[in-house]
Protein backbone atom coordinates (compact mmCIF):
# COMPACT_ATOMS: atom_id res chain seq x y z
CA UNK A 1 0.00 0.00 0.00
CA UNK A 2 1.18 3.72 -1.00
CA UNK A 3 1.50 5.94 1.61
CA UNK A 4 -1.90 7.68 2.02
CA UNK A 5 -2.87 10.95 4.04
CA UNK A 6 -5.46 10.00 6.98
CA UNK A 7 -7.33 12.72 8.43
CA UNK A 8 -9.67 12.20 11.51
CA UNK A 9 -11.63 15.37 11.67
CA UNK A 10 -13.52 15.74 15.00
CA UNK A 11 -11.45 14.41 18.28
CA UNK A 12 -14.39 13.40 20.14
CA UNK A 13 -15.59 10.07 21.69
CA UNK A 14 -15.88 7.95 18.62
CA UNK A 15 -12.82 10.01 16.50
CA UNK A 16 -10.58 10.27 19.58
CA UNK A 17 -10.88 6.58 19.90
CA UNK A 18 -10.73 5.07 16.22
CA UNK A 19 -7.92 8.39 15.44
CA UNK A 20 -6.30 6.75 18.73
CA UNK A 21 -5.63 3.58 17.62
CA UNK A 22 -4.92 4.38 13.88
CA UNK A 23 -2.35 6.31 15.12
CA UNK A 24 -0.95 4.13 17.58
CA UNK A 25 -0.36 1.87 15.10
CA UNK A 26 0.86 4.40 12.73
CA UNK A 27 3.43 5.56 15.23
CA UNK A 28 5.37 2.51 15.08
CA UNK A 29 4.77 1.49 10.98
CA UNK A 30 5.37 4.90 9.77
CA UNK A 31 3.34 3.73 6.73
CA UNK A 32 0.76 6.75 6.56
CA UNK A 33 0.46 9.90 7.46
CA UNK A 34 -2.29 10.87 10.43
CA UNK A 35 -3.53 13.77 11.15
CA UNK A 36 -6.43 15.21 13.35
CA UNK A 37 -8.58 18.43 13.36
CA UNK A 38 -9.50 19.49 16.75
CA UNK A 39 -11.07 23.33 17.49
CA UNK A 40 -10.25 25.87 20.61
CA UNK A 41 -8.83 24.42 23.89
CA UNK A 42 -8.77 20.95 22.50
CA UNK A 43 -6.24 22.03 19.64
CA UNK A 44 -3.85 23.45 21.81
CA UNK A 45 -4.19 20.70 24.18
CA UNK A 46 -3.43 17.73 21.56
CA UNK A 47 -0.80 20.34 20.31
CA UNK A 48 0.92 20.59 23.26
CA UNK A 49 0.61 16.72 24.52
CA UNK A 50 -0.82 14.59 22.30
CA UNK A 51 -4.26 12.26 22.58
CA UNK A 52 -4.38 10.09 25.31
CA UNK A 53 -6.98 7.26 25.58
CA UNK A 54 -7.73 5.94 28.54
CA UNK A 55 -9.13 1.98 27.59
CA UNK A 56 -8.60 -1.62 28.94
CA UNK A 57 -7.17 -2.05 25.45
CA UNK A 58 -4.02 0.49 25.95
CA UNK A 59 -1.22 -0.03 28.62
CA UNK A 60 0.33 3.02 26.53
CA UNK A 61 -2.31 5.64 26.73
CA UNK A 62 -0.81 8.78 24.30
CA UNK A 63 -0.16 8.95 20.79
CA UNK A 64 0.93 12.23 18.91
CA UNK A 65 -0.24 12.60 15.30
CA UNK A 66 1.52 14.16 12.32
CA UNK A 67 -0.28 16.71 12.16
CA UNK A 68 -2.83 18.48 14.12
CA UNK A 69 -4.83 21.02 12.46
CA UNK A 70 -7.19 23.83 14.17
CA UNK A 71 -9.04 24.32 10.90
CA UNK A 72 -10.47 21.97 8.25
CA UNK A 73 -9.41 24.27 5.75
CA UNK A 74 -5.80 23.50 6.79
CA UNK A 75 -5.83 20.08 5.86
CA UNK A 76 -3.86 19.57 2.60
CA UNK A 77 -4.18 16.34 0.13
CA UNK A 78 -6.12 13.76 1.94
CA UNK A 79 -6.50 10.10 0.76
CA UNK A 80 -8.79 9.16 3.40
CA UNK A 81 -10.95 11.76 5.78
CA UNK A 82 -12.85 9.72 8.99
CA UNK A 83 -15.84 12.08 9.80
CA UNK A 84 -16.43 12.29 13.26
CA UNK A 85 -18.38 15.13 14.25
CA UNK A 86 -21.83 15.76 15.84
CA UNK A 87 -24.86 15.43 13.62
CA UNK A 88 -25.61 19.01 13.87
CA UNK A 89 -22.37 19.92 12.64
CA UNK A 90 -22.35 17.63 9.65
CA UNK A 91 -22.98 19.83 6.84
CA UNK A 92 -21.02 22.51 8.04
CA UNK A 93 -18.20 20.45 8.24
CA UNK A 94 -19.14 19.00 4.42
CA UNK A 95 -19.13 22.04 3.25
CA UNK A 96 -15.38 23.07 4.69
CA UNK A 97 -14.56 19.35 3.61
CA UNK A 98 -15.47 20.13 -0.01
CA UNK A 99 -12.86 22.60 -0.55
CA UNK A 100 -10.06 20.41 0.50
CA UNK A 101 -10.48 17.11 -0.84
CA UNK A 102 -9.66 15.89 -4.62
CA UNK A 103 -11.69 13.76 -6.32
CA UNK A 104 -9.78 10.56 -5.62
CA UNK A 105 -10.60 11.49 -1.36
CA UNK A 106 -12.61 8.59 0.26
CA UNK A 107 -15.21 9.87 3.16
CA UNK A 108 -15.70 7.40 6.09
CA UNK A 109 -18.53 8.76 8.33
CA UNK A 110 -18.06 7.31 11.87
CA UNK A 111 -21.46 8.57 12.85
CA UNK A 112 -24.74 6.63 13.48
CA UNK A 113 -27.67 7.44 11.38
CA UNK A 114 -29.86 6.60 8.77
CA UNK A 115 -29.92 9.51 6.57
CA UNK A 116 -25.62 10.09 7.13
CA UNK A 117 -24.65 9.00 3.70
CA UNK A 118 -27.07 10.52 2.03
CA UNK A 119 -26.37 13.94 3.75
CA UNK A 120 -22.82 13.67 2.95
CA UNK A 121 -23.85 12.76 -0.73
CA UNK A 122 -25.97 16.32 -1.22
CA UNK A 123 -23.03 18.59 -0.60
CA UNK A 124 -19.90 16.68 -1.83
CA UNK A 125 -21.96 14.65 -4.48
CA UNK A 126 -19.23 12.70 -6.52
CA UNK A 127 -16.31 11.34 -3.94
CA UNK A 128 -16.95 7.77 -2.42
CA UNK A 129 -18.62 7.53 0.67
CA UNK A 130 -18.41 4.76 3.04
CA UNK A 131 -21.76 4.06 4.29
CA UNK A 132 -21.12 2.90 7.96
CA UNK A 133 -22.01 2.77 11.94
CA UNK A 134 -20.44 2.65 15.05
CA UNK A 135 -20.30 0.25 18.53
CA UNK A 136 -18.18 2.00 21.14
CA UNK A 137 -18.53 3.21 24.65
CA UNK A 138 -16.17 6.17 24.87
CA UNK A 139 -16.52 10.14 26.00
CA UNK A 140 -14.39 13.05 26.30
CA UNK A 141 -13.24 12.56 29.96
CA UNK A 142 -11.85 15.93 29.34
CA UNK A 143 -9.90 18.07 26.53
CA UNK A 144 -7.49 16.02 24.98
CA UNK A 145 -8.42 12.48 27.24
CA UNK A 146 -10.86 10.53 25.70
CA UNK A 147 -12.36 7.85 28.53
CA UNK A 148 -13.35 4.13 26.76
CA UNK A 149 -15.26 0.92 28.97
CA UNK A 150 -16.66 -1.92 28.09
CA UNK A 151 -15.80 -3.89 24.94
CA UNK A 152 -13.66 -2.78 22.14
CA UNK A 153 -15.16 -0.37 19.48
CA UNK A 154 -16.62 -2.02 16.18
CA UNK A 155 -16.68 -0.56 12.67
CA UNK A 156 -19.18 -2.09 10.34
CA UNK A 157 -18.85 -0.65 7.00
CA UNK A 158 -19.50 -1.15 3.56
CA UNK A 159 -19.02 -0.02 -0.13
CA UNK A 160 -20.77 2.97 -1.44
CA UNK A 161 -23.75 1.98 -3.39
CA UNK A 162 -22.56 4.54 -6.43
CA UNK A 163 -19.18 2.93 -6.17
CA UNK A 164 -19.55 -0.75 -6.00
CA UNK A 165 -17.18 -1.26 -8.65
CA UNK A 166 -14.58 0.75 -7.11
CA UNK A 167 -11.59 -0.60 -5.02
CA UNK A 168 -12.22 0.44 -1.33
CA UNK A 169 -9.69 -2.60 -0.19
CA UNK A 170 -7.20 -0.48 1.36
CA UNK A 171 -9.30 0.86 3.65
CA UNK A 172 -10.52 -2.42 5.46
CA UNK A 173 -6.61 -3.47 5.23
CA UNK A 174 -5.58 0.18 6.88
CA UNK A 175 -8.51 -0.51 9.38
CA UNK A 176 -7.38 -4.38 9.80
CA UNK A 177 -3.61 -3.18 10.53
CA UNK A 178 -4.70 -0.51 13.62
CA UNK A 179 -6.33 -3.42 15.51
CA UNK A 180 -9.71 -2.23 15.22
CA UNK A 181 -12.60 -4.37 15.48
CA UNK A 182 -14.24 -4.39 12.25
CA UNK A 183 -16.78 -5.15 9.60
CA UNK A 184 -16.59 -4.72 6.16
CA UNK A 185 -19.66 -5.54 3.49
CA UNK A 186 -20.77 -5.11 0.10
CA UNK A 187 -23.82 -3.29 1.89
CA UNK A 188 -23.77 -1.86 5.70
CA UNK A 189 -27.66 -0.87 4.93
CA UNK A 190 -28.81 -3.20 7.24
CA UNK A 191 -26.21 -2.93 9.96
CA UNK A 192 -27.34 0.97 9.55
CA UNK A 193 -31.14 0.73 10.05
CA UNK A 194 -30.61 -2.36 12.85
CA UNK A 195 -28.59 0.26 14.61
CA UNK A 196 -31.12 2.84 13.50
CA UNK A 197 -34.44 0.99 15.40
CA UNK A 198 -32.18 1.18 18.40
CA UNK A 199 -30.98 4.08 19.14
CA UNK A 200 -33.97 6.23 17.52
CA UNK A 201 -36.46 4.17 19.47
CA UNK A 202 -34.88 4.47 22.63
CA UNK A 203 -33.20 8.20 22.26
CA UNK A 204 -36.88 9.12 21.97
CA UNK A 205 -38.67 7.75 24.50
CA UNK A 206 -35.78 7.59 27.38
CA UNK A 207 -35.87 11.53 26.46
CA UNK A 208 -39.51 12.35 26.86
CA UNK A 209 -39.74 10.23 29.69
CA UNK A 210 -36.08 11.56 31.39
CA UNK A 211 -35.76 7.71 31.60
CA UNK A 212 -32.91 5.03 31.35
CA UNK A 213 -32.86 2.43 28.80
CA UNK A 214 -33.95 0.17 31.41
CA UNK A 215 -36.89 1.83 32.77
CA UNK A 216 -37.93 2.31 29.42
CA UNK A 217 -38.39 -1.18 29.08
CA UNK A 218 -40.05 -2.10 32.43
CA UNK A 219 -42.52 0.62 32.05
CA UNK A 220 -45.56 -0.22 29.96
CA UNK A 221 -46.11 2.69 28.63
CA UNK A 222 -42.72 3.55 27.84
CA UNK A 223 -42.15 -0.04 26.32
CA UNK A 224 -45.41 0.70 23.78
CA UNK A 225 -44.08 3.73 22.46
CA UNK A 226 -40.77 2.72 22.23
CA UNK A 227 -42.33 -0.16 19.66
CA UNK A 228 -44.60 1.94 18.07
CA UNK A 229 -41.57 3.94 17.32
CA UNK A 230 -39.86 0.98 15.95
CA UNK A 231 -42.84 -0.27 13.53
CA UNK A 232 -42.84 3.05 12.04
CA UNK A 233 -38.97 2.29 11.23
CA UNK A 234 -39.87 -1.46 9.77
CA UNK A 235 -41.84 -0.10 7.66
CA UNK A 236 -39.75 2.98 6.27
CA UNK A 237 -36.84 0.74 5.72
CA UNK A 238 -39.28 -2.26 4.05
CA UNK A 239 -40.20 0.60 1.36
CA UNK A 240 -36.53 1.88 0.74
CA UNK A 241 -35.92 -1.89 0.19
CA UNK A 242 -33.64 -2.61 3.02
CA UNK A 243 -33.69 -6.00 4.49
CA UNK A 244 -34.69 -6.04 8.19
CA UNK A 245 -35.51 -9.27 9.94
CA UNK A 246 -38.89 -10.06 10.77
CA UNK A 247 -38.22 -10.12 14.35
CA UNK A 248 -36.44 -6.66 14.50
CA UNK A 249 -38.06 -5.42 17.08
CA UNK A 250 -38.60 -8.73 19.65
CA UNK A 251 -34.20 -8.61 18.92
CA UNK A 252 -34.73 -4.58 19.69
CA UNK A 253 -35.93 -5.55 22.95
CA UNK A 254 -33.68 -8.25 23.64
CA UNK A 255 -30.70 -5.93 22.85
CA UNK A 256 -32.21 -3.02 25.00
CA UNK A 257 -32.23 -5.78 28.28
CA UNK A 258 -28.72 -6.56 27.68
CA UNK A 259 -28.00 -3.22 29.02
CA UNK A 260 -27.37 -2.31 32.73
CA UNK A 261 -31.02 -0.76 33.74
CA UNK A 262 -29.55 2.49 34.46
CA UNK A 263 -27.71 3.37 31.81
CA UNK A 264 -28.92 6.68 29.91
CA UNK A 265 -29.24 8.08 25.66
CA UNK A 266 -27.23 10.79 25.09
CA UNK A 267 -30.95 12.31 23.59
CA UNK A 268 -32.19 11.67 27.24
CA UNK A 269 -29.46 13.58 28.96
CA UNK A 270 -29.58 16.30 26.70
CA UNK A 271 -32.50 16.81 26.60
CA UNK A 272 -33.76 16.81 29.74
CA UNK A 273 -30.30 19.62 30.49
CA UNK A 274 -31.34 21.69 28.21
CA UNK A 275 -28.82 21.61 25.44
CA UNK A 276 -29.54 23.11 22.34
CA UNK A 277 -28.14 20.99 19.61
CA UNK A 278 -28.93 17.43 20.05
CA UNK A 279 -30.26 14.37 17.89
CA UNK A 280 -33.84 15.12 18.24
CA UNK A 281 -33.89 15.35 14.20
CA UNK A 282 -31.20 12.50 13.40
CA UNK A 283 -33.85 10.44 15.28
CA UNK A 284 -37.47 12.03 14.98
CA UNK A 285 -36.91 14.42 12.02
CA UNK A 286 -35.36 11.92 10.02
CA UNK A 287 -38.14 9.15 10.74
CA UNK A 288 -41.24 11.82 10.13
CA UNK A 289 -39.06 13.00 6.57
CA UNK A 290 -39.16 9.73 5.33
CA UNK A 291 -42.43 9.01 6.38
CA UNK A 292 -43.48 11.93 4.01
CA UNK A 293 -41.47 10.90 1.24
CA UNK A 294 -42.92 7.01 1.07
CA UNK A 295 -46.25 7.83 2.37
CA UNK A 296 -45.43 5.68 5.84
CA UNK A 297 -47.82 6.56 8.81
CA UNK A 298 -45.43 8.69 11.53
CA UNK A 299 -48.04 9.43 13.85
CA UNK A 300 -46.48 7.96 17.15
CA UNK A 301 -42.79 9.38 15.98
CA UNK A 302 -44.47 12.96 15.17
CA UNK A 303 -45.97 12.65 18.51
CA UNK A 304 -43.03 12.46 20.37
CA UNK A 305 -41.39 14.76 18.32
CA UNK A 306 -43.71 17.54 19.18
CA UNK A 307 -43.95 16.90 22.82
CA UNK A 308 -39.89 16.99 23.17
CA UNK A 309 -39.77 19.92 20.96
CA UNK A 310 -42.54 21.88 23.55
CA UNK A 311 -40.15 20.43 26.79
CA UNK A 312 -37.11 21.66 24.84
CA UNK A 313 -39.05 25.25 25.10
CA UNK A 314 -40.24 24.87 29.00
CA UNK A 315 -36.89 23.84 30.06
Amino acid sequence: MNKKHIAVVGTGGVGGYFGFKLNKTNETTRRHKISFTARGETYRILKENGLSLLSPEHSENRTRPDEIYGEIAEIRNPHLVLICVKEYDLENVCRQLSGVISEETILLPMMNGADIHERIRSIIPHNIILPSCVYVASHIKEKGIIEHHGKPGKLIFGKDPEHLSEDVDWVAELIRESNIDYEFRKSALTDIWTKFIFIASVGLVSAKHNSSIGAVFAEEHQKKEAIAIMREVKLIADKKQIYLPEDIIQKTVEKAAAFPFGTPTSLQIDINSGKEENELELFAGTIIRYGAELQVDTSSTKKIYQQLKKKQLNI
